[in-house]
C-alpha cells in the first residue's frame, strides 16, 4: 500500500467503494486524513463500514469541511448528467480528484522516485499494460502492475529508486488526475466509446490526450497514428520530451511500424532493429501488433535492449478474455474474446480468423455492428444472445447467417454443434460480443468465465495450455 499523507489531520470524502475506492480510503486513513466514504449501494457501504472506515451519508454532510473529493472512475462528472456530489463539491468550492491523483501527488512528494510508465487507448490497453510489464520485468526491472488493470494504484508497493509502475489508465482516471506526469506514456488508438460519458469523440480525445500533459524532458510520448483522432495529437503534440510513433503497415521515420507482423524500430528514418512476430499466438492480428509496438517502444524508452525485447516477446502468454484461445474439441478452436464490448474490438477478432461460428449480443453500444460488414464473409453463422439480438439480426440481415438463442449457453451449444460438422480446416468459435455484457452478467469477466465453463462442459473438448496459447 502507498500511504497518502497529503491531507493528513484534514476531512476527506470518498465516494465509490469499490476496489480503487477502499484501497483509497486505506490510503488516506493510513496518512492520517480524516476520511468518511459512501456509495449509493448498501452492500458497498456494508463492505466498507466492515472494514472499519466510517460511511455517512453525504448528501446531508457540511461540505465546506471538506479538503477534497475522491470520486471513483466509475461515477458521472458531466454526462449523461452529473453526480449529485459534483454539485456539493463545485457549490463548496472544493476539488474532485480520483485516486490517480493521490497516487502522483504522493509520489511528487515523495520526490518522484522510480519510473511511471501510463498507458491508455480505447482498445488494446489491457494487452499493452500487461505485455509492457511482462517485457520489463523478464528484463530484469522490478515492476508494479496496476491501475484500470490489476490491483488498484494505491494498493501497490510503496515508493521506491528500483520500482517501474506499469499503469493502465482509463479516460474516466485520466479526467480525474490533473498531476498526470508519467515518465513514459502511451496513447494506442481512439475509436467512438463512453460517448455517454463524454458526450462526444473531441471531448473523449481531448481527455485522453491529458495523458501527455506533463510529460517532462526526458519523458517518451508513444503514440498511435492509425486513427484520425489519434493523429491529430500526434501532430500537435509539443514539447522537448521524445514521440515515438506507432503504426501498422505504414513506414514511419521514428517510431515503430509492423508490416505483414514484423516489427521495425525507427531512428530519424533508420532502421535500428526489427523482429517478427511470426508464430506468437497470444500476439495474432494487426491490433496485436499494434500493442505489441507500443509495449517494445514503451520498453525500450526504460533502457531494455532491442534483442532483449525481441526475445521476451515470445513469452508472453496472453491476457484471460481477449482473444484467449481456451480449448480445442477436434478441429474445433474455441476463443474467448469476452472484453469485445463494441464493434471495433471485435472486429480486431475478426480480423485474426476464419470460419467463425460468432456468438454476439449483450447490452449493446451506440452504432452496434456498424463497421464490421467487411468480415461478414469470414462468419459460417452467428449466434444472437442478450438485449441486443433483434438489433443485430436487422444489422445482419441476409449478409450473415444467424439464429437467435438468448443466452449464451443455448448459444455456446449450438455453435460447437454447427462448427463440429464444418468442412473448414479450423472452424472457430468466437465469443466476441460487440456489447456491454450488464443485461446478463455483472462484468465482461463473469461473461467470459462462463463461456469458458460452457466450453469444458462440451464432451471431448480440451484445455490449451499457456505454452500452446503463446507460440504456434
Amino acid at each position: 500500500m502507498i500511504p497518502v499523507t497529503i491531507f493528513a489531520g484534514r476531512d476527506v470524502a470518498v465516494l465509490g467503494l469499490g476496489m480503487s475506492g477502499l484501497a483509497t480510503l486505506r490510503a488516506l486513513k493510513a496518512g492520517g486524513a480524516n476520511v468518511l466514504a459512501w456509495d449509493d449501494t448498501e452492500v458497498a457501504r456494508e463492505e466498507a463500514a466492515d472494514a472499519g472506515f466510517l460511511v455517512e451519508d453525504l448528501s446531508n454532510y457540511d461540505w465546506s469541511r471538506f479538503a477534497a473529493l475522491v470520486l471513483a472512475p466509475g461515477i458521472p462528472m458531466t454526462h449523461p448528467i452529473p453526480h449529485w456530489s459534483i454539485a456539493k463539491a463545485r457549490e463548496a468550492g472544493i476539488e474532485v480528484i480520483g485516486d490517480i491523483e493521490l497516487f502522483f501527488r504522493a509520489r511528487a512528494q515523495a520526490g518522484a522516485p522510480g519510473k511511471v510508465v501510463a498507458i491508455t487507448g480505447t482498445n488494446g490497453k489491457s494487452t499493452t499494460t500487461a505485455l509492457t510489464a511482462h517485457l520489463l520485468s523478464a528484463g530484469g526491472k522490478r515492476v508494479a502492475l496496476g491501475g484500470n488493470i490489476g490491483k488498484a494504484v494505491l494498493d501497490l508497493e510503496p515508493f521506491a529508486a528500483d520500482l517501474t509502475y506499469v499503469l493502465e489508465l482509463s479516460s474516466f482516471q485520466i479526467d480525474l488526475s490533473p498531476s498526470l506526469k508519467p515518465d513514459a506514456a502511451a496513447l494506442l488508438n481512439i475509436t467512438p466509446d463512453h460517448l455517454d460519458r463524454h458526450g462526444t469523440i473531441k471531448n473523449y480525445a481531448r481527455i485522453k490526450s491529458r495523458i501527455f500533459s506533463n510529460l517532462g524532458p526526458d519523458a517518451t510520448a508513444v503514440i498511435g497514428v492509425d486513427d484520425e483522432p489519434s493523429r491529430a495529437i500526434a501532430d500537435n503534440l509539443k514539447g522537448s520530451f521524445a514521440v515515438k510513433r506507432i503504426t501498422v503497415g505504414h513506414e514511419i521515420k521514428t517510431g515503430v511500424w509492423v508490416e505483414r507482423g514484423v516489427l521495425h524500430e525507427m531512428e530519424d528514418g533508420k532502421e535500428v532493429a526489427n523482429t517478427d512476430l511470426a508464430g506468437i499466438r497470444s500476439l495474432r492480428g494487426a491490433h496485436n501488433w499494434q500493442n505489441a509496438a507500443a509495449a517494445y517502444a514503451l520498453a525500450r524508452s526504460q533502457g531494455l535492449s532491442a534483442a532483449t525485447v525481441a526475445e521476451r516477446l515470445k513469452s508472453f502468454a496472453g491476457l484471460a478474455h481477449r482473444m484467449e484461445q481456451v480449448a480445442r474439441r477436434g478441429k474445433v478452436l474455441f476463443v474467448n474474446d469476452s472484453k469485445a464490448t463494441n464493434a471495433d474490438a471485435a472486429g480486431k477478432a475478426l480480423a485474426s480468423f476464419n470460419d467463425i461460428y460468432w456468438i454476439i449480443g449483450g447490452r449493446p453500444k451506440e452504432g452496434g455492428l456498424a463497421g464490421l460488414e467487411s468480415f461478414f464473409t469470414k462468419i459460417a453463422r452467428a449466434y444472437l444472445i442478450g438485449e441486443a439480438a433483434e438489433a443485430f439480426a436487422q444489422q445482419l440481415g441476409d449478409a450473415v447467417d444467424h439464429v437467435h438463442c438468448g443466452t449464451l449457453d443455448r448459444a455456446v451449444e449450438a455453435a460447437a454443434a454447427d462448427a463440429e460438422r464444418s468442412a473448414a480446416k479450423e472452424p472457430v468459435v468466437l465469443l466476441s460480443p460487440a456489447c456491454a455484457s450488464y443485461d446478463q452478467f455483472d462484468n465482461f469477466v463473469k461473461r467470459g468465465d462462463a463461456f469458458r465453463e460452457l466450453v469444458m462442459r462440451l464432451d471431448g473438448a480440451k484445455s490449451i495450455t499457456p505454452e500452446e496459447g503463446r507460440v504456434a
